[in-house]
């Protein structure tokens, strides 16, 4: 059972490593106390950058799934490409308002990353897909 889990842990890190890679950046960005600078005077402007790393985040998984897969699992779209990164968005809020004291979970950030994963996901499909599966 515990051989299995290593191959699965190593077949995603061989075929994932950006997606990896952007959870890690993510994950941090959202844990650490952030620097005052002059865009913290424009409201809201957490909320776009929500949506944008969670964006982000769907353009590079689309990018590596489609690179390994020739076919679309509804299942694993629904599961691994749309509901995984929607509830990494709520536990990374959750994270903020228990693990730090310089931040707080926020539904509207949560809200924001699902908005992100949704269009990234539509874009992934809609823009990604077929200029991926043409060449």
């Amino acid at each position: 059972m515990v051989l299995y889990y290593l191959r699965v842990m190593k077949r995603y890190l061989t075929n994932y490593p950006l997606t990896l890679l952007v959870i890690a950046v993510i994950t941090f960005l959202s844990l650490f106390n952030p620097p005052e600078t002059k865009l913290d005077t424009i409201t809201n402007i957490d909320k776009l950058a929500h949506l944008c790393m969670y964006a982000g985040l769907e353009v590079i998984l689309w990018l590596e799934y489609l690179k390994h897969h020739r076919s679309l699992s509804t299942l694993k779209i629904l599961l691994l490409a749309i509901l995984a990164p929607i509830l990494f968005g709520g536990l990374i809020e959750l994270a903020q308002m228990s693990l730090t004291e310089t931040r707080s979970g926020d539904c509207i950030d949560f809200l924001s990353d699902s908005l992100g994963v949704f269009l990234g996901a539509a874009f992934g499909y809609f823009v990604i897909r077929p200029l991926v599966w043409k060449r």
